[in-house]
Parts: C-alpha cells; structure tokens; sequence
C-alpha cells in the first residue's frame, strides 16, 4: 500500500520541482525496462516457474534491489490455507528463499 501511495505522489509532482534533477522512474517502468533490456524475467514467467512447485494464490508481488541482485518476492496462500513468502531471483527464476508461517 506505501509504495502505492508513493507511486502516486510521484506521479502528482509538478514538472518544475524537478527542475536540473532527475526524478525516479516508478517501480513499474524500471521493472518493463529491466525485462526489456534482458536483466530480469518477465513476472508472469516467473510465477509460472513458482506454481510448478509451490501452487497457491498469489497475494502479494514485490521486487527489490538486493545489493544489486533484483528479487521478486512473492507471497502465496497455498490450497490448504498457509501463507509462504517466497524470494525469487530475478534474472534466472531460481529460489532463493521459503518462509512458511504457521497463522499462530
């Protein structure tokens, strides 16, 4: 939800705030142009990879810049009800990690 939020103020900046810097480019486009330029998987590839192995409903999609290693990290509801954060790489769709929590 805050980076929904800081997506749109973002987006609400008028042009001359910015005037001599370079204002961020939102989550959204640095993703398109990291796919386009080949660095990452498309999401959609990716989850595809995930639910042969971990099948459920996504709930949540993040990707973040680790030490410049980009990581998907996902958040499933599996078909028995449990919620699984898994962190993908990025640029070859491997897991990297699985925390399952119990709902205690």
């Amino acid at each position: 939800m805050r980076r929904l939020a800081a997506i749109l103020l973002l987006s609400l900046l008028p042009p001359f705030l910015a005037a001599g810097q370079a204002i961020a480019k939102p989550d959204f486009e640095q993703a398109r142009e990291a796919v386009e330029r080949g660095r990452i998987l498309p999401l959609a590839e990716v989850l595809a990879r995930l639910h042969e192995t971990q099948p459920g409903r996504v709930i949540e999609v993040d990707l973040d810049d680790e030490d410049g290693m980009m990581i998907y990290e996902v958040e499933l509801a599996t078909p028995v009800g449990r919620l699984i954060e898994v962190e993908i790489d990025a640029a070859s769709g491997r897991i990297l990690a699985l925390d399952e929590e119990d709902g205690d």
